[in-house]
């Protein structure tokens, strides 16, 4: 029989951004029973996941960390010291206790008469079933799976007699010393696994089909250095530091769409500069990308590591397609064969939708791509439901940091006005609006995303039913955010199962309204 678990918030994930909601929902709603889900033997997602050579942060620390916790370490930080900081943070912050561990979400139900989400959770430790249930559900299981890379399937893989590995799914104490090393990919996991495997593989080489745009900067911060030397106190050190961060980059972001040619000119110029004039390296051949800055992620190159293990021919840096895999090695489309040893495929993952959860709605399968995104954190037709999705260009965490405080607000909203459900609803004049992708692909179109933008949800055209991915627009937008606007519709709250069955008799003709109307 399965363990009843009732609360008033479930949160699914206990990576960074489950962490995070786990004290906004503290520190502002501080009379709320919570409890996280996540799947793995431990928290940190994306940081418990992947462990390739050399595995960081692709953003500086000062943004990609929490508002409400300083960080002290270099700007870009290695997984274990960013696993260092979430356990601090779930101890010293009281959220350890309130994390089940090995507890995979495999449905999720919402009935309007009991004003509740159940969720059928699998205890993947000891195979038994359990039952969650509370009023309100905030989603932060990421964006990719973890169980299920991207690797594309090329001809030939089975002739293939050397070892290959996704960075995703990293053997634990895999030696690869002394061996030719062929990395096919050029995004931020591969700039991060060439130079840390360089340093005792025999060589690597960096096999891309097309070029990325890279950039290079000493790995300290000297504001962060300047401050701490004048003895600023560090929650001081780390906003100051984080705001003059988004400001460079909001820089760079406005530079990639008003002047993207002066900005592409000067990337290849820093390239060119790290790689010195003896570099025999083609910079026009192989760091010259097809698309103009920001139309894909740039990937970041600390202290050049990257850089100096092409000068000094440690690694490599081939750009051609690949024909097909061959017992030796891969033969590519220009017929010269790259002898490997060992080949990872740092080609990506897979969108993962809502956790790959199965929902309903009153009975109802979800198609959540037919749903139209409120703000990009909640979804029509959706009731007491949130889901953390962060910025692609920005730190994913400051979009974390607006919805924490966006939903705190909404339930203690609620409770103010005696709700117990609030959905996102179409008015009138929303209906007809144009409909377009979650997701701009004109202006975001890296694989990952192109592959399963038709299942995510759509936007409109006004306000509030778009996704901007604009931190430095929703940072002013999402707080002035009017909760009584028309667009969130609300119904009264029931408090018990006598309420709740005479509630679900009436609910085939209930019409949900503002929290303002209710209560008259």
């Amino acid at each position: 029989m399965s363990a009843l678990h009732e609360l008033d918030v479930l949160i699914v994930g206990a990576g960074l951004s489950g962490i995070g909601c786990a004290y906004h929902l503290q520190d502002k709603c501080p009379g709320k029973s919570y409890t996280i889900l996540e799947s793995k033997e431990s928290f940190g997602g994306t940081w418990h996941t992947h462990r390739y050579p050399g595995a960081r942060s692709d953003s500086d620390l000062f943004t990609y960390g929490f508002n409400f916790r300083p960080w002290k370490g270099h700007p870009i930080a290695e997984r274990s010291l960013i696993l260092d900081y979430l356990k601090d943070t779930v101890d010293e912050c009281g959220i350890r206790d309130n994390i089940r561990f090995n507890h995979c979400v495999r449905s999720a139900s919402w009935d309007d008469a009991t004003q509740r989400w159940t969720l059928t959770v699998h205890r993947t430790d000891t195979d038994e079933v359990e039952t969650f249930v509370a009023r309100y559900l905030w989603m932060c299981q990421g964006y990719y799976r973890h169980n299920q890379s991207y690797t594309p399937d090329w001809d030939g893989m089975e002739t293939y007699k050397g070892d290959v590995v996704h960075p995703q799914f990293w053997p634990e104490d895999y030696d690869y010393s002394g061996k030719k090393v062929v990395v096919i990919g050029s995004g931020a996991t591969a700039a991060t696994v060439v130079p840390a495997m360089a340093k005792t593989a025999a060589h690597v080489t960096m096999l891309q089909r097309s070029p990325t745009y890279f950039f290079s900067e000493d790995n300290r911060n000297e504001l962060a250095e300047r401050l701490r030397a004048l003895d600023v106190p560090e929650e001081w050190t780390h906003e100051i530091v984080r705001r003059d961060m988004l400001a460079f980059q909001k820089e760079v972001a406005t530079r990639a769409f008003e002047e993207p040619q002066a900005l592409r000119d000067e990337l290849m110029e820093g390239v060119r500069a790290e790689l010195g004039p003896d570099c025999s390296v083609d910079v026009d051949t192989h760091f010259n990308p097809r698309y103009m800055p920001w139309r894909q992620r740039l990937a970041f190159v600390p202290d050049g590591d990257l850089f100096a293990a092409i000068r000094e021919e440690r690694a490599s840096v081939v750009t051609d397609e690949i024909d097909r895999f061959v017992e030796n090695g891969i033969l590519l489309k220009s017929g010269e064969v790259l002898e490997a040893d060992l080949i990872v495929t740092a080609t990506g993952f897979n969108l993962c939708i809502l956790g790959d959860i199965d929902f309903e709605i009153n009975g109802q399968p979800l198609d959540f791509s037919q749903t139209t995104t409120y703000m990009g954190m909640m979804y029509s037709g959706v009731p007491n439901l949130a889901w953390v999705f962060g910025y692609l260009r920005t730190s994913w965490t400051m979009r974390l940091d607006l919805i924490g405080d966006f939903f705190t607000k909404l339930i203690n909203h609620m409770d103010e006005t005696g709700a117990g459900v609030c959905t996102p609803t179409l008015r009138p004049e929303d209906q007809g609006m144009k409909e377009t992708p979650f997701l701009d692909p004109e202006g975001f179109n890296p694989g990952y995303i192109m592959r399963g933008l038709h299942l995510l949800p759509k936007q409109g055209d006004k306000a509030p039913w778009f996704f901007k991915q604009d931190y430095y627009w929703e940072a002013e937008a999402i707080p002035a955010m009017d909760l009584e606007d028309g667009t969130l519709a609300y119904a009264p709250k029931v408090e018990n199962q006598n309420e709740a069955d005479g509630h679900r008799d009436q609910a085939s003709a209930f019409v949900p309204t503002s929290a303002a109307a209710m209560r008259s």
